[in-house]
């Protein structure tokens, strides 16, 4: 690069800036005035906005600004209208039995949209946005449940959890088949093969007749002699499509070898009576609730 004179450039009649680079002069054409205007003004707007609003850092907190400004006030203040607002509303769910709450449409709809919420903000992590569950949580818009899908029984296990450390919980272990050697791997592979024949799965015949007896002696007393499962231990359905941890022959292997034992917390202390109750109605009105 070198440094030359100003010059008139020939072809745009522009004053150059004495700049040159490979032979290419720069034309020295100013900013456009209204945009330097602007930019002064934008300069200008954001000095009134450091004094009018808080926005330096301080030894102790921050500058206040002379507006006095504060979006977590204001958020208090629009929380504080909101609940004051729900407050009827909620007293009236606090009141009324579960099983009635359909009967008034106005309170309904109010559950709903509190329910709604709730379970994005406590639910949807491991549930899914939609309900939908993954691998190792229960899709909660079927018509099969652990425990049971009335509305009451949802509201227990939202409010106890499953395994959880509050008294009432949801409480079943399946035994670790494999991990405690109570059974060998031949007879863990013979059941497996027993359990996808329950559910019409392609199978290996001559194993899954000789898993029967195991399963009559080891599992039945909790999924039953026909496999349909038992809602008061939370032992599922072995007969349906519908699987928490896979109903692939590697799945279920590893579900009688491991037992699984996946925990939902308890909500009760965590949450007010008033928004389990809410979520209660949520969940069973996803469509899933019997």
């Amino acid at each position: 690069m070198s440094v030359q004179k100003r010059e008139i450039d020939e072809v745009t009649g522009v004053e150059t800036t004495g700049h040159e680079w490979d032979g290419i002069k720069e034309l020295n054409k100013p900013l456009p005035r209204w945009w330097l205007l602007t930019f002064y003004v934008t300069i200008l707007w954001s000095i009134g906005y450091w004094v009018v609003y808080p926005a330096w850092p301080t030894m102790n907190g921050y500058t206040k600004g002379l507006f006095g400004y504060s979006q977590r006030t204001v958020l208090t203040e629009e929380l504080a209208a909101a609940r004051t607002a729900q407050a009827p509303f909620r007293a009236k769910l606090a009141a009324v039995p579960l099983d009635m709450i359909k009967d008034d449409p106005e309170l309904l709809r109010f559950a709903m949209a509190e329910g709604g919420a709730a379970f994005q903000a406590n639910c949807a992590a491991c549930h899914g946005r939609g309900a939908q569950g993954f691998i190792g949580y229960p899709n909660l818009n079927d018509d099969e449940w652990l425990w049971g899908g009335t509305i009451a029984e949802i509201q227990q296990t939202i409010s106890f959890g499953v395994r959880s450390d509050e008294k009432d919980t949801r409480a079943s272990q399946m035994p670790r088949f494999g991990l405690d050697k109570l059974l060998p791997d031949a007879q863990i592979n013979e059941v497996a093969e027993y359990v996808l024949s329950l559910s019409k799965q392609e199978t290996d015949k001559a194993a899954a007749d000789r898993g029967t007896k195991t399963f009559a002696d080891q599992c039945a007393s909790c999924h039953g002699d026909n496999g349909k499962g038992k809602q008061e231990q939370g032992a599922p359905d072995l007969t349906d499509s519908i699987w928490l941890y896979g109903g692939s022959k590697s799945a279920i292997v590893e579900s009688i070898k491991t037992g699984r034992g996946g925990m939902m917390p308890a909500w009760a202390g965590r949450l007010d009576s008033v928004t389990i109750k809410s979520l209660a109605v949520y969940v069973h009105g996803l469509g899933g609730g019997k």
